[in-house]
């Protein structure tokens, strides 16, 4: 009789379990958490270190991080919104500026490659010690990819598609009250919309852009125009700082060249278009990310602050939910940082990855590019011309993430490839530059992110870059017909990449080669701002995804 009272009481304790656990009550699994001393993994959350903030003993220079988010750093985070003073040098009247907007931070889940990558950075092609996968492994990886289920990937078309639906329909909310800049945009959006056409224009080969008329309209009202207002909050190094060499140099040269330009740039926020941000997200990771602790949690907190600070302390955030505000940021750790009420804004952002929550339409990806010399950004650049290009394609780089080593294991030894893993080093690293000028395409594989500095020198080199990266949406994304000059292939497909490569007539090769060079001018660096050059067409995107979000009356 004991013995049944015991099964029976056991039994009873199980089923209790299991009601719970299938119930679907938001503290896991309540099963694995009493069977392992609650330290199973709940969903949303993680034991990973790349999820917690750091520990009480993690240190920033000679600064000790304290229980979790309440931070003593050398570099202090922005007070919130409770400590700040509303005290305004403007003297704006505080009593038009509508409540603070609830942030909820967890959006969106981070994709699996982005909360395992960069504890050690990418230096570059051929930087890395990291060793190559095998076969077995390869093989695994290229399953993987092939039965993919996180979302499906889009094609270039549908793409453009979702960009047309997102400016036809726009979704923004109308500003909280109004102001002379928006009839300032709405009569840009309809200008823009109805421009003239320009098939014979002799600067811009129409080819090379989704519609050339409407791009030369905006472009044409923009340099008349915009005016954008860069807020002066901000200690540096993390604000009002560039970093100018380097893998993350765009958010550097943009943010240097726009503090320092005076078309664009007022003083007056009262007749500003866009407000910037001007923070840089590698020197963000450089200055507070604990070493080795593979948590970001305080620098999302750091911009949080930062944003919660401007929205008190101006009415201008507030007027239209920060959908005029925009940022420019290349760290691989930025669509993480500027989550939250900042998803908002008009982020320009280089790891422009549709699956971790680009917005196409809204968010604008920007090229990364590998600058060598802060002085000579344009050393180099140029190539051999197509009838001495004897190499098919051609990659060297680093093993990262899960597609260079499937890459490698088909095509590594194919005698009309040039596929490698790291090179040696050369000093100016003139092997990799070489072999980029005599192939006639250049292969841009995807690392632990979507985004790859090889575009950008596939341009350089005038080399046809083939991008392989899913649901990446290329720089200018808005402007530019991507198809007319690069190729992009699924990351399924890598079994299929000469055949594909092959079937590219000579004729059409050619074309596309003349696209590259043609292209390049859009791609380039100046230490003083050219028409059509990358600080404009950075700016111009921006300008013109917030002249379309705005909604007609």
């Amino acid at each position: 009789m004991e013995t049944r009272r015991l099964i029976w009481l056991l039994g009873t304790i199980f089923a209790v379990i299991m009601v719970v656990q299938y119930s679907e009550i938001p503290y896991g699994s309540v099963l694995s958490s009493i069977l392992s001393a609650g330290k199973a993994s709940f969903a949303g959350e993680s034991n990973s270190p790349a999820k917690n903030l750091p520990s009480n003993s993690d240190r920033v220079g000679n600064t000790t991080l304290l229980n979790g988010l309440n931070l003593t750093y050398k570099y202090a985070l922005p007070p919130t919104i409770s400590s700040v003073s509303t005290a305004s040098p403007h003297n704006w009247d505080h009593n038009l500026i509508p409540p603070a907007m609830s942030v909820d931070l967890n959006i969106y889940s981070v994709h699996k490659d982005e909360t395992d990558m960069l504890t050690k950075d990418e230096k570059g092609p051929g930087q890395s010690n990291l060793a190559t996968s095998n076969s077995n492994s390869s093989l695994t990886a290229l399953s993987a990819v092939s039965n993919k289920s996180e979302m499906p990937v889009l094609s270039i078309a549908q793409m453009k598609g979702l960009l047309l639906q997102s400016h036809s329909s726009p979704c923004s909310l109308p500003p909280q009250w109004s102001s002379r800049v928006d009839q300032e945009l709405l009569y840009a959006k309809s200008e823009i919309e109805n421009a003239p056409i320009r098939k014979n224009d002799t600067r811009l080969y129409a080819p090379l852009y989704q519609n050339v008329s409407m791009f030369i309209r905006s472009y044409e009202i923009m340099n008349k125009r915009l005016k954008v207002y860069i807020y002066k909050e901000g200690e540096k190094p993390i604000f009002h700082q560039s970093i100018l060499e380097g893998i993350y140099a765009s958010e550097g040269w943009f943010l240097k060249l726009l503090e320092a330009n005076k078309q664009f740039v007022t003083e007056d926020p009262r007749e500003a278009h866009l407000f910037y941000l001007p923070f840089s997200s590698r020197l963000l990771q450089l200055t507070l990310y604990v070493r080795n602790s593979h948590g970001r949690d305080n620098l999302i907190q750091y911009m949080k602050n930062y944003v919660d600070m401007l929205a008190v302390k101006y009415p201008f955030w507030n007027r239209t939910g920060g959908a005029d505000h925009f940022l420019a940021a290349c760290h691989d750790w930025a669509p993480a940082e500027t989550r939250g009420r900042m998803l908002n804004s008009i982020r320009a952002l280089c790891h422009a990855d549709i699956r971790i929550g680009f917005d196409i339409g809204k968010d604008v990806s920007i090229p990364t590019t590998y600058v060598r010399s802060a002085q000579n950004p344009l050393k180099d650049i140029g190539g051999e011309p197509p009838s001495q290009r004897s190499i098919l394609a051609f990659f060297a780089g680093n093993m990262h993430g899960y597609v260079r080593p499937i890459l490698l294991k088909y095509w590594g030894k194919d005698p009309d490839m040039k596929i490698f893993g790291k090179m040696p080093h050369v000093k100016g690293n003139k092997n990799y530059i070489q072999h980029m000028k005599r192939s006639k395409y250049c292969i841009c594989a995807r690392g632990y992110a979507v985004h790859s500095p090889r575009v950008v020198e596939s341009l350089y080199y005038e080399c046809v870059p083939v991008i392989i990266s899913d649901n990446y949406v290329p720089p200018f994304f808005e402007v530019l017909n991507w198809e007319s000059f690069a190729v992009f292939i699924l990351e399924k497909d890598i079994p299929n990449l000469k055949k594909t490569l092959l079937s590219i007539s000579e004729d059409k090769y050619l074309e596309m080669h003349k696209r590259v060079k043609m292209v390049q001018e859009h791609f380039l660096w100046h230490t003083e701002p050219v028409k059509y050059d990358m600080f404009h067409m950075i700016l111009h995107s921006v300008w013109y995804n917030r002249v379309f979000r705005i909604k007609s009356t």
